[in-house]
């Protein structure tokens, strides 16, 4: 595991509340689509009796309202399909408002003599463990509290590959730091934070959440609050590529500054628009310990790391994102320069995922250095995941990730080499069952470091993973 190369668990902590209660609500969202459903049709119905006798102005309007309300109808007479064939919940296995998850990845990669550092032909596999648990935690004033601890372990270094500037082809290794036994296996209090949450407005349509403040305080993973992503931002069940799961600015090229695992204590205060349910917005401040502070040592510290992000989320009729578009701004004073030596680091970034249609979700990501020194210092990714719907397999996708690293200057003057690096992947996830997830993959990095006589580095391998 690299530092920050971390995020929620495959298919996240879930909710097993009681059987009744999700029945009834289910139920009830159901007759609330056919209610609308049928609203939406009266009013279809009318207007294609009435816009032929209209004047000109009033007819294009009440044309193309008609195209609206048509598309909004087909939206939801498939939710209503969908919930009448929706399967029975499981039993309650905890108590109300307790949310539990837990999760098993397994990796196994092979890469030929030109990717690995050792000139050998290498393989290596490795797995990792998260356990999750959420609970009620009591009341400021109309805030409510949460408790959340995350528990990390596993084996497992993975791959060594030559030096490229991103050369982490597997974002879910993790063992012992410093351990020079590969039978070190260990566990780590990865998370635990308090979160109070104040509503603002109620829950909106489709359980959706309201309007919200929420102000968190704790040890966290800073990519679970920024630079989050719907289509690249888990490592147990999308891209494996380091450079694809986060921006790899912040994530391998160290500017978050957290600790060997890639956690850190801070805190984070965050505003939530949730609009007229056509568009959501919010805005998130957060200060981070970082160096030594992110590791409970605040020796030879050169200060926090701080950021602000803003998104956007468009949603669709029932109340779900079609999308999110954030951008981001940081600020660190316990980063390092190519010598090793403390030096500030600042930069900005997006992050943006995009529905289209039924099958496909698409993502982009760019991050800029604007000041400080490190082997690349702009990054580009971007991709898709298409629904495996098409071959009758919809809960399987298949992933494409491409991205650029451009060489930094300060790198160019120091090793002589100015080109940029290449990297791509492709990956299949094929569900087994309500629990197991397979799937093989490949990475392909060319030019690394920027080097264009270097071998292009080749990297196969298989992905299985386990989520309760």
């Amino acid at each position: 595991m690299v530092a920050g190369g971390v995020l929620a668990l495959p298919g996240a902590a879930f909710a097993r509340g009681d059987v009744q209660e999700t029945l009834r609500k289910m139920n009830e969202r159901l007759q609330q689509l056919e209610q609308r459903n049928q609203a939406l049709e009266r009013e279809v119905k009318t207007l294609r009796q009435t816009g032929t006798v209209a004047a000109a102005p009033q007819a294009q309007q009440d044309n193309d309202r008609l195209v609206r309300l048509e598309r909004q109808n087909q939206v939801l007479q498939e939710q209503v399909r969908e919930l009448a064939h929706a399967p029975q919940p499981e039993p309650s296995v905890t108590e109300p408002g307790i949310e539990v998850g837990a999760s098993l990845v397994s990796v196994y990669q092979h890469a030929n003599r030109n990717s690995i550092a050792s000139g050998e032909t290498g393989h290596a596999g490795n797995y990792r463990g998260d356990v999750e648990i959420s609970i009620p935690a009591g009341h400021l004033g109309e805030a409510q509290g949460k408790a959340f601890a995350h528990v990390r372990f596993g084996q497992g270094n993975g791959l060594t590959l030559r030096d490229t500037h991103v050369g982490v082809p597997n974002s879910t290794t993790f063992e012992k730091y410093g351990g020079t036994n590969s039978d070190d296996s260990f566990a780590i209090l990865a998370q635990a934070y308090y979160q109070l949450t104040w509503p603002l407005k109620p829950t909106g349509f489709n359980d959706q959440p309201g309007d919200r403040i929420e102000l968190t305080v704790g040890k966290m993973d800073f990519f679970g609050f920024f630079d989050q992503n719907a289509v690249a931002g888990d490592e147990a069940s999308q891209f494996l590529n380091n450079a694809f799961v986060h921006n790899p600015l912040l994530d391998t090229g160290g500017d978050i500054g957290a600790d060997n695992y890639g956690f850190a204590p801070g805190a984070r205060l965050g505003y939530y628009n949730e609009g007229d349910g056509l568009l959501g917005w919010g805005v998130s401040l957060g200060v981070f310990a970082a160096g030594n502070g992110a590791r409970f040592d605040g020796r030879d510290n050169g200060g926090p790391l701080s950021v602000v992000q803003f998104e956007l989320s468009p949603k669709q009729i029932n109340g779900e994102p079609r999308g999110n578009y954030r951008i981001y701004a940081w600020n660190n004073g316990s980063t390092e320069d190519l010598e090793g030596n403390r030096q500030r680091h600042r930069g900005w970034g997006i992050s943006l995922d995009q529905r289209l249609g039924r099958d496909w979700n698409l993502f982009a990501r760019y991050g800029h250095r604007t000041s400080g020194d490190g082997a690349f210092d702009q990054a580009l990714t971007g991709g898709f995941e298409f629904s495996g719907a098409s071959w009758g397999r919809r809960h399987d996708a298949i992933g494409v990730g491409l991205g650029l690293l451009k060489t930094s200057q300060a790198q160019k003057l120091a090793s002589g080499i100015g080109g940029n690096e290449r990297l791509a992947e492709i990956y299949y996830r094929g569900k087994i069952n309500e629990h197991l997830e397979i799937s093989p993959h490949y990475q392909w990095i060319s030019h690394p470091q920027g080097d264009s006589s270097a071998p292009d580095i080749n990297v196969l391998g298989v992905r299985a993973a386990l989520s309760f």
